[in-house]
């Protein structure tokens, strides 16, 4: 298996009104590194797994829609809770939609999708598109 991996950032708002949340129940900041892996089984006939430059800007259109926003106010999280899994499920499927009628993303085995809040902290969600 192939993989090519493409990392952008974006910043977000938003509260997780929960308990288990301590004091992010309340409204708080966050940026994330989003860090997006396309991956194949075989590489295409330029011998690459996608463009760098392909991946990239779909990455980034994906977020542009999450940059400087207040996910409490998202029609996408309406009754949701934005935590990092959450989003990174949210990206994988968005990232998915919008490659998969292209000529190298028909040929993708699966999206992973890595949200790094920190250093230390991270969360992933990996999408699996052959089916």
């Amino acid at each position: 298996m192939f993989s090519l991996t493409v990392r952008r950032h974006f910043m977000i708002a938003h509260s997780l009104p929960r308990e288990a949340f301590g004091p992010a129940q309340g409204l708080h900041g966050a940026t994330f590194v989003a860090e997006v892996t396309f991956r194949r089984r075989a590489l295409n006939d330029d011998a690459i797994v996608l463009d760098i430059g392909a991946a990239g800007t779909i990455i980034e259109e994906v977020l542009a829609g999450l940059n400087y926003k207040n996910l409490d106010e998202h029609p996408d999280f309406e009754g949701k809770l934005s935590t990092t899994e959450a989003l990174a499920e949210y990206v994988a499927k968005k990232v998915a939609a919008r490659i998969k009628d292209t000529d190298d993303g028909r040929e993708l085995a699966g999206i992973d999708v890595t949200l790094r809040e920190n250093p230390d902290a991270w969360a992933a969600y990996s999408l699996d598109i052959t089916a």
